[in-house]
């Protein structure tokens, strides 16, 4: 019977295989040289994606124009034995009777499908990806990804990197081809709208000199790093050390943070620094790092990306771009940086994720930079602070020094008291934190409104007392940075003292008490202003500072000078005097109080010269040199002496003509108009 068995086997012929929808013959059945394989090719298997077992070479190493092998000797492999429900059942009540007496984790979830070795199995928690409260991160290979969506958090783990690595298959086919150079993806077209690139351009030619390149890294780390604090400076010296010698072996990822970093550096430069570090001018520099920064994000694919290391580049790229771009272009650019972070899931705090401690560390880091720049760039356009989600659980940076993480290490490292590399950074979020408790950001433009002054009053001392205990009592003044540390907190807190205190000042029965309190506040903001820029250290800082005044600087300058003009019975001549030598000092740190074009500027020139004007009977004083200086810019821009009395109109100048506003109509300020004047500084804002 087998013999006539086999001998019937060998007179069969050959079916040919049902079509196929689209018309092709079923793969592995017509051609022989399409036959399926028992395992995943190498190729596939080191990738860890799915592969579909073609030979002589599966779909995906044809896509991604791979080279494609199988092994020869593929032994099968052994099949699972599906375990019965009545064991299923056994293994859940035990798992319950150990959780009720203590004994097993409440949080670990019931087995459902599982065999027992697969859930008792032991993981160390720093180096396996976790779960949060809402969804689970993806880390392979360096990358990370993180996801919260219903529909992707029931796929398996495989089958999400296959997704992202189908992406990235195809934009390497598309590379490969070479046949187009027309922008590669609508991502590639939405970052050429945005940053100015289309297509993939080497930037070899644009590294510096190794020696250019530490003078830049040096200059990056005294002026830039101690603000933002998003880099492991140890670890980042290496990499600029090798790149700069050997530029030609960077990958894309490194270059894009190389490049960020060169540019950050010399924005934080004066041009004396350029013309003796450098001997080259700084906006060509500037430009030249501007336009490699951007390309090289361009290369990384940055929109897609899942590499924390290309986030931090691009925050750093932000940093100085705010002046390369509108306001609203910027805030969509901050707004991208957020969704990268979601993507990559720094908005869950990495120690439940389950991650390496040094990545913590980074990722909260980053965190703790990316989104509050957000927030800013959206109250410069008019959007206010929502807050963040209640599911979001990433902690504050740890207080310590660069030196005690690294990349690798196992244990977390012990968090110090006292002062390390982040305390600016520290000080900083802890007090934006207790700030957004309150529902508006420090440097939004309205005043803050809280039914109860003592409600508030107590948000602000618990902001103060837990900012001074943490951080304040630990700096020493001679530091820069610690002189910094305490004038940003000094001034923040003041700021939300006096902010508490408008709504009450603005109304008609404000008694003059309360005039005074609001004015010591604004008179202390001034002085600490002053205090700051006469800091011989701070002038490394100025990049940061000089742009912006200190939190609450421009609220407490146009408040004394409403009262200067307006109120003046409320000062003693001394008390007077005093005031203008603020303003005096104020004007001699901010030059872009005389040579602003904006509408901010231009209002603050005029209030300062109507404020002059109304109180020169009470000062015996000259004319101090400021005030003769705006009174001459006002006559070269077509525009005639504010009197105190008499005729008031004018001429409109060159510079309301620019501003697109009459200085006799449009522009016509009424002192105690606050709402005009929150609507001239969130407008400045929105002119970046």
């Amino acid at each position: 019977m087998a013999d006539i068995g086999c001998q019937t086997n060998n007179r069969l012929r050959p079916i040919a295989p049902a079509p196929t929808a689209n018309g092709a013959r079923g793969l592995g059945y017509g051609n022989p040289s399409l036959s399926p394989m028992p395992q995943a090719c190498q190729t596939c298997a080191r990738r860890k994606v799915k592969c579909d077992k073609v030979a002589p070479i599966c779909s995906r190493c044809r896509k991604g124009r791979f080279e494609c092998l199988y092994q020869t000797s593929a032994q099968p492999q052994s099949r699972k034995r599906k375990v019965s429900d009545e064991v299923l059942e056994k293994l859940a009540r035990y798992e319950r009777i150990l959780q009720e007496n203590g004994l097993l984790d409440a949080e670990i979830p019931a087995s459902n499908g599982h065999t027992p070795c697969e859930t008792t199995r032991l993981v160390h928690p720093s180096h396996q990806p976790g779960t949060s409260k809402t969804g689970k991160l993806l880390t392979v290979g360096g990358k990370s990804q993180y996801v919260d969506s219903h529909t992707w958090y029931t796929l398996p783990d495989d089958e999400i990197h296959q997704i992202s690595d189908d992406d990235e298959e195809d934009e390497v086919a598309r590379r490969n081809s070479g046949v187009s150079r027309i922008p590669l993806s609508y991502s590639d077209l939405l970052t050429g709208t945005l940053l100015g690139g289309l297509t993939h351009q080497a930037l070899t030619q644009y590294h510096p000199t190794h020696s250019n390149a530490m003078v830049l890294w040096k200059k990056y780390v005294e002026n830039v790093e101690p603000i933002c604090k998003v880099l492991h400076t140890p670890s980042t010296t290496q990499i600029v050390d090798r790149a700069s010698q050997y530029p030609e072996t960077v990958s894309k990822i490194e270059e894009c943070l190389l490049f960020a970093v060169y540019h950050a550096a010399v924005f934080s430069m004066t041009e004396e620094d350029c013309a003796i570090h450098l001997g080259e001018n700084r906006k060509a520099i500037i430009e030249q790092y501007h336009h490699a920064a951007r390309q090289a994000l361009v290369n990384a694919s940055f929109l897609k990306t899942t590499e924390l290391t290309v986030l931090q580049a691009f925050f750093l790229f932000l940093l100085p771009a705010r002046y390369s771009y509108d306001p609203h272009t910027y805030w969509i650019l901050t707004g991208i940086a957020s969704r990268i972070g979601q993507r990559i899931g720094i908005h869950q705090d990495g120690e439940k994720l389950g991650l390496p401690p040094f990545e913590v560390e980074m990722r909260r880091r980053l965190f703790c930079q990316v989104f509050p720049l957000d927030f800013r760039a959206g109250s410069s356009v008019g959007t206010d602070f929502m807050g963040l989600p209640v599911s979001w659980d990433t902690q504050p940076p740890l207080n310590i020094n660069d030196d005690q993480i690294w990349p690798g290490m196992n244990d977390p490292p012990i968090e110090q008291k006292g002062a390390t590399d982040m305390i600016f950074c520290l000080s900083r979020a802890y007090l934006g934190k207790n700030l957004s408790r309150a529902g508006h950001p420090i440097n939004g433009a309205a005043p803050w409104g809280f039914s109860d002054y003592h409600e508030a009053e107590r948000l602000i001392s618990a902001a103060e007392n837990e900012v001074e205990q943490r951080f304040i009592r630990y700096c020493d003044i001679v530091d820069p940075l610690h002189f910094l540390t305490v004038g940003l907190a000094r001034s923040g807190l003041t700021a939300m003292r006096l902010r508490v205190r408008l709504p009450r000042i603005r109304e008609p029965g404000a008694t003059d008490r309360e005039r005074k309190e609001a004015f010591n506040l604004a008179q202390k903001t001034l002085s600490i202003d002053a205090a700051v820029h006469a800091h011989n250290g701070i002038s490394k800082f100025q990049w940061h500072i000089r742009p912006f005044f200190l939190w609450g600087t421009r609220e407490a300058f146009i408040f004394i000078l409403t009262v200067l003009s307006k109120s003046r019975d409320l000062l003693t001549i001394e008390e007077t005097e005093t005031t203008w030598n603020s303003v005096a000092e104020l004007y001699k740190n901010h030059e872009e109080l005389f040579d602003g074009r904006e509408a901010l500027y231009v209002g603050l020139r005029r209030l300062t010269l109507k404020a002059w004007n109304s109180s020169q009977s009470d000062i015996v004083a000259a004319e101090p040199e400021f005030i003769r200086t705006l009174r001459h810019l006002q006559d070269k821009r077509g525009t005639r002496h504010i009197q105190c009395q008499g005729d008031t109109s004018e001429t409109p100048s060159v510079e309301a003509k620019i501003m697109g506003f009459s200085t006799s109509t449009d522009f016509e300020f009424d002192v105690d108009d606050w709402v005009a004047w929150d609507k001239i500084i969130q407008d400045h804002q929105s002119l970046g």
